[in-house]
């Protein structure tokens, strides 16, 4: 009931409204997001904030840019058709929207936790923003907030790909050493070797997240231009091998958006997988962005906004469609498959289209999913601090590394079903909050860029 139409139009619709109301802010001001890359942060900002804007950027993106534009487009394909990825589009387009509006409340609406460092968020901006009497919606986002984050999705389909490359089902099963293991914990030979990977990715994770948001920062800023571009050159191999077919790929994505054969309902739920998966996937509308940009140290909102609304045109836009375009050439008959399935396609995809794709694949998947992670610990733990305080809520890291384990053993439809249903619930105060104070947003934004004679010039303040 929640991630069908509920949740379609909160996010689409609300972002549309965001979108038109804001005079198309994701278009009109993108050169000036742009250049706002390369603005060198101003004496004194390192007062307001733990971590640069461009940091905050790469962090967020490091969380985004995860899984979801693997695994997560290859679900929307198998489940919706080629069609499903037109839908991601324009929930990147409208995403861009609301990233900027939650981008702006972030620095606008600013909180400190109980130590006095700055933090961000719904939870902040809700009670800031909305008044005290709407603490009770603050909470409610904070504990979806907490397991929301838990990366289910992340642990549960990286294990998956270490499990299909490095491994096969008749090994598995012939395994002395896994029916030992297995033996003593109570798990067949698959679940027990699921346990070992999930010990070994939550092992590699505390290793940076125990080192707090720097430390986080630090390594998102590496480690996303670096992977996002190799992710571009296994892609670009892949097109320039079979460039007569690329034509075809986005026919069969623009007319199948559209395909009225099934009916209105078919197209409606197309349409609904599309933006589901594409929430999960840029997070707009979510809110995890705005406590990520909340630490930023950042004094300007309007310039905090035009650095968050990047995030969904570098996710949504360029690596979904990257991944959509290498699944659909590799493997064009991806509408005849049965169930959920996820990053298996994606590396049956890259196993055919470049030679030992799968496991080049392999490693930028371990890339992606551990960027998510590193981030989305830090969501968790502020929502964690808020609720609990900074001293308990440090706790909230070794849960977050526990639930890697456990969503590593459980059934990938389950995965999906409780990814959705918690982002359904974060998304629901984040979007309320949002658009209540799109009114403010507008008016800050118009003062902002008044100062200038040209739309996307930046003011030199």
């Amino acid at each position: 009931m929640l991630c069908g139409y509920p949740l379609f139009f909160l996010l689409i619709g609300g972002g549309l409204y965001l979108f038109l109301s804001s005079g198309m802010v994701s278009l009109r001001r993108l050169p000036a997001a742009v250049a706002e890359l390369r603005r060198k942060p101003g004496k004194g900002a390192r007062d307001g904030g733990q971590i640069s804007s461009v940091q905050a950027l790469a962090s967020v993106v490091a969380a985004t840019v995860g899984l979801g534009n693997i695994a997560g487009v290859a679900i929307a394909l198998v489940m919706g058709g080629p069609g499903a990825i037109f839908w991601m589009w324009v929930s990147a387009l409208v995403g861009m929207a609301t990233k900027y509006h939650e981008g702006v409340l972030a620095i606008m609406y600013k909180g400190r936790d109980d130590t006095g460092k700055p933090q961000g968020g719904p939870m902040h901006i809700i009670e800031q923003g909305l008044g005290k009497r709407w603490s009770p919606l603050a909470r409610f986002f904070a504990i979806a907030g907490m397991f929301g984050t838990l990366c289910i999705m992340n642990a549960n389909q990286l294990t998956e790909a270490f499990m299909s490359t490095l491994s096969t089902p008749e090994q598995i099963a012939q395994s002395d050493f896994l029916g030992t293991l297995g033996g003593t914990v109570g798990l067949d030979n698959e679940h027990a070797l699921r346990l070992l990977f999930g010990l070994g990715i939550a092992a590699v994770v505390a290793v940076v997240i125990l080192g707090g948001i720097k430390r986080i920062a630090r390594v998102a800023t590496v480690m996303v231009p670096f992977m996002v571009g190799l992710y571009f050159l296994m892609v670009l191999y892949i097109i320039l091998s079979n460039l007569g077919e690329v034509p075809g790929v986005f026919a069969r994505i623009f007319s199948e958006a559209f395909n009225l054969d099934a009916g209105l309902g078919a197209l409606a739920g197309i349409a609904i997988i599309g933006a589901r998966r594409a929430a999960l996937v840029n997070d707009a509308g979510i809110g995890t962005a705005s406590i990520m940009h909340g630490a930023s140290n950042n004094k300007s909102p309007v310039r905090e906004g035009l650095v968050a609304m990047l995030g969904p045109s570098i996710d949504s836009g360029l690596v979904c469609t990257l991944t959509a375009v290498a699944i659909l050439l590799c493997v064009p008959e991806i509408g005849q498959a049965e169930g959920i399935q996820g990053l298996s396609i994606a590396m049956t995809a890259f196993g055919r289209g470049i030679p030992y794709g799968h496991y080049l694949l392999l490693f930028i998947v371990v890339c992606f999913a551990m960027s998510s992670m590193f981030s989305y610990s830090f969501y968790g733990t502020t929502c964690a601090s808020y609720l609990f305080g900074t001293r308990r809520g440090r706790l909230y890291a070794y849960v977050f590394l526990a639930s890697l384990v456990i969503f590593a053993i459980v059934p990938i439809d389950a995965a999906v079903a409780a990814c959705d249903l918690f982002y359904a619930l974060m998304a629901l105060p984040t979007m309320i909050a949002v658009l209540l104070l799109s009114g403010r947003v507008r008016r800050i934004t118009a003062e902002y860029f008044s100062k200038n004679k040209s739309d996307n010039d930046i003011p030199k303040e």
